[in-house]
């Protein structure tokens, strides 16, 4: 059984973001009649999805946030940090809808989601980074972003690939804000 890494952020009393936990799945169910290793990651409530129709539900302009009760899946992918054009980020910032970018912050890419996010490193390396510190993910490794506040730091030189499904999320209660 292949162990998978689980990172897990949260907000603080004090509307700080954290990294609440960062170890092995916990769930773990093994079915070797099926051949099959169930790790569990994190699990949440909501609306059903409808399977209905054949339209094609991401022939649609990309924004940032998943619609209000829906979820979005995409692959991201991170240039390296040296490769990033600063003067470019308000406008891709707007591009997407993404107007959630944390005032008081040194960092202009420092934003938060309402939403809960399943990101899975496939290949490279990238830093999550919150208000409190920052965690090396790899290949395999998950991060559950749960609508704290958050950055990527790529300082490698090559390309990080990540499956990102984001899930909508109540919005937590202000302040956000950088302190």
């Amino acid at each position: 059984m292949t162990p998978v890494r689980r990172v897990v952020t949260a907000t603080d009393s004090d509307g700080r973001s954290y990294f609440m936990s960062d170890g092995e799945a916990g769930a773990v169910l093994e079915q070797p009649g099926r051949g099959l290793v169930f790790h569990e990651l994190w699990v949440t409530g909501g609306p059903l999805a409808s399977n209905e129709g054949t339209a094609d539900a991401a022939a649609v302009p990309v924004e940032h946030h998943p619609p209000v009760g829906g979820t979005r899946v995409r692959i991201v992918e991170f240039h390296p940090d040296d490769q990033h054009r600063p003067e470019l980020v308000s406008a891709d910032f707007e591009a997407i809808d993404a107007l959630d970018r944390v005032t008081g912050s040194e960092d202009p890419t420092m934003h938060c989601n309402d939403t809960v996010d399943y990101n899975i490193v496939l290949s490279g390396e990238i830093y999550a980074c919150t208000d409190a510190g920052e965690v090396l993910l790899r290949p395999g490794d998950v991060l559950i972003q749960r609508g704290t506040n958050h950055t990527w730091r790529n300082r490698g030189s090559e390309t990080c690939v990540f499956a990102s499904v984001m899930v909508s999320a109540e919005p937590l209660p202000s302040p956000r804000d950088a302190p």
